[in-house]
């Protein structure tokens, strides 16, 4: 007998899922509303937000608002039509790109429509059923989804961890020397959920040792590390051992859209073989007219990205002060964690929300083990020291609630109200 292939969906709606009733529309799918920044409305409330990626806080930049605008008054939302191998092709595309290939110091780029499909087809298109895939365990969705497409051998090395990389690079060169086929090693400039830098000098460094080629996605890195903001690379001066760079413009550059770049034969080979952009629809106008002056104030106005720093090592060191575990985040991007269910994160949210007026991202199992909450909080250049100083204060409140059992408590006796 067929079983109806929705009968297990609709028995099993997987481990976020099945907090949906409680969670949609508060905790997940929320709704913020008003201007993009710091302090924006959510359930009719002024709220504190600690949840947007706009890490140089230029979404609001009056010079960004007014090239989306002018973009948007030209050519409309729909210029151009088609793909940018038959018919979408612009010289804005190829100004965007040789000017993002000039800043990340790589020989060509190309655009992509969005990061994750971009990472994806990347993965896709640089290897064959004959090559080796050696990638973190904690890599991001879009490199596991990219890495399941390969017909070939991939092993996993543990987060971060320099002898499990060799030890798996060994088994991926005695593979590869069976199949004939070469190896691609994937990493993260910067991890997004713990905030940790991939180990990219060292790792450079193994070159020297195993043939391999570097793929880094360095969605949270560029824009926000390095001296030029360049990215992990250039923060960890290895820059140049990496042979393909990735990254996204939905997070500094606050847009849509991404990029990769390398050397020119490579980007070359990736026109005509990345299967995301071959049949797709060219990036609009307004987004690719949008990141050139975006990119041309991550290029020429540094006190953005020194402003930002201010911010995050004031939030990070006051957390550190006050006894916040923030594990080992060499970047912006701040967790916090501490131990509690998942509905006691939840009523700790809640209380967040509705009597501090502090919004943020909670994490909890399956992205992190059992029995853990990351609290996870991105600062930006928009923020100001009096944010920061009213958020301290109210993790030190929430924190009393989680350690004296006040937040089990109330998760042991009611539905958290959302409505």
């Amino acid at each position: 007998m067929v079983k109806d292939l929705f009968e297990r969906i609709q028995n099993n709606k997987g481990p976020l899922g099945k907090w949906a009733s409680q969670a949609e529309g508060y905790y997940v799918f929320p709704k913020l509303e008003g201007e993009l920044g710091p302090r924006m409305n959510f359930h009719g409330k002024e709220i504190l937000n600690w949840s947007i990626n706009d890490y140089l806080g230029l979404a609001n930049h009056p010079e960004v608002r007014k090239a989306d605008t002018d973009a948007a008054m030209q050519f409309g939302a729909a210029y151009p039509m088609g793909a940018r191998m038959m018919s979408g092709h612009t010289k804005y595309h190829e100004q965007l790109e040789n000017e993002l290939a000039a800043f990340v110091m790589k020989e060509a780029a190309y655009l992509l429509n969005f990061g994750y499909q971009g990472m994806v087809s990347i993965i896709d298109a640089l290897v064959t059923k004959n090559d080796i895939i050696v990638y973190d365990v904690d890599s991001h969705a879009c490199i596991i989804d990219g890495v399941r497409l390969h017909m070939g051998k991939r092993f996993t090395y543990k987060h971060n961890d320099l002898e499990s990389m060799e030890k798996n690079l060994q088994r991926a060169t005695k593979m590869a020397t069976e199949t004939g086929g070469g190896i691609l090693f994937i990493t993260e400039g910067v991890f997004g959920m713990r905030g940790q830098q991939g180990k990219l000098k060292e790792i450079v460094a193994m070159k020297e040792k195993y043939n391999f080629r570097l793929l880094v996605d360095d969605a949270h890195g560029f824009g926000t590390l390095g001296k030029t903001g360049a990215g992990a690379g250039e923060e960890q001066g290895c820059q140049d051992g990496i042979d393909v760079y990735f990254s996204t413009f939905a997070k500094s550059m606050a847009n849509i859209g991404a990029f990769v770049a390398a050397d020119q034969d490579i980007i070359d080979y990736l026109k005509y073989n990345l299967r995301s952009q071959m049949f797709a629809k060219a990036l609009p106008m307004i987004q690719t007219i949008g990141s050139l002056k975006r990119l041309e104030l991550l290029r020429n106005s540094s006190e953005i990205k020194d402003k930002l720093w201010v911010n995050v090592n004031a939030l990070q060191n006051g957390l550190k002060e006050r006894g916040f575990n923030i594990g080992d985040t060499n970047t912006c991007i701040t967790p916090v964690y501490l131990e509690g269910s998942i509905p006691e994160a939840m009523v700790m949210v809640n209380d967040l929300r509705e009597n501090y007026g502090i919004f943020l991202s909670i994490v909890v199992y399956p992205v992190i083990p059992k029995g853990i909450i990351l609290l996870r909080m991105i600062p930006t250049a928009s923020h100001t020291l009096e944010d920061i100083e009213e958020t301290l204060a109210a993790f030190e409140a929430i924190r009393e609630k989680l350690v004296n059992g006040t937040y089990k408590q109330i998760a042991e006796q009611t539905t958290v109200d959302v409505s």
